[in-house]
Parts: C-alpha cells; structure tokens; sequence
C-alpha cells in the first residue's frame, strides 16, 4: 500500500489550534461582560445626574435649595414623593431603576413637607444589590461598589 505523507493535519495541530480558539473565546466573552457591567454603570450614572439636576431646579425654583450632601441622610423619599414633586416640569420621566433592575434610593435630612431640608442624596447598590455601609469618596474599579451622588456630585463612582 501506498501512503501519502504531508496531507492532512495531526492530531496534535488540531488540538493546538482548538486550544488557540479557547483562549481567545475566553478573553472575548470576558472582555464582553466586563464592557456589559461598565455600560451599566454608566447608565446608572446618568438617570442619577438626570435626577439630581431635576430635583436642584425644583429647589431652586422654590426657593427652598436643597444641595446634596456627603453622607447619605437618614430621611427616607420614596420615589412616588419624588415622582410627585419633579415630573413632568423638571424631568419627562424620572428614572426608577438602577441598570441591574434595582430600585435606586432617594434621602433628605428633613422630612418632605416639614422644614426646608438642606442635603439629599441619591444611589444605586451596583451590580451585587447591597449597600455598603461607608464610602470612599472617589473612582473605584470595582464592579459591586454602589454609586452615590451627594455633596453636588459623585461621592462613590466607577473610575474608568
């Protein structure tokens, strides 16, 4: 019988190859879910500065300015008091959500409708839903960290 040598690949080249094709898979699926959470975050970060900038011109316009402040106030606002006081003249829609599908929280230090409260903050849990119990103003890289506007801008936030 007669064999023909240099047609065809071994064994060995087709499992180096498939491997090659593995390891890149991987990092591109990685590289996805990462992009995928950043999106996410960045979304979050926009329908809290739309918040923030709506219930700044209701303040101001009523002559009550509510500024935020750093820590988060312990007087709870659910989102139909702050639906109520904001939409539709200071914003078409006012976000409810967060990017993960969780309920964003609103705070003033004063009750609403008792003495004109001075701070407010607003903030998502992040991807893993919990909140923490301190922050550290500033970027982070981490995925779970909660975005937190107070102090008229971010206290807590994904860096880039």
């Amino acid at each position: 019988m007669h064999r023909e040598s240099g047609r065809g690949f071994t064994i060995i080249e087709l499992l180096v190859v498939v491997a090659i094709i593995g390891i890149l898979a991987a990092i591109a699926i990685m590289n996805y879910f990462n992009g995928l959470q950043r999106a996410r975050q960045k979304r979050t970060m926009t329908d809290i500065r739309t918040i923030a900038q709506a219930w700044e011109s209701k303040g101001a316009e009523s002559h009550g300015y509510n500024c935020a402040g750093f820590a988060f106030p312990a007087v709870p606002v659910s989102y139909s008091q702050l639906n109520s006081l904001v939409s539709p003249t200071y914003t078409k829609s006012l976000p409810r959500i967060d990017a993960w599908g969780r309920d964003l929280t609103f705070a003033l230090d004063q009750p609403l409708g008792g003495p004109s409260a001075s701070t407010y903050a607003i903030r998502s849990a992040g991807s893993d839903g919990k909140y923490d119990s301190t922050y550290d103003p500033g970027p982070t890289f981490d995925f779970d960290c909660d975005i937190v506007y107070a102090n008229g801008a971010f206290v807590s936030y994904p860096g880039k």
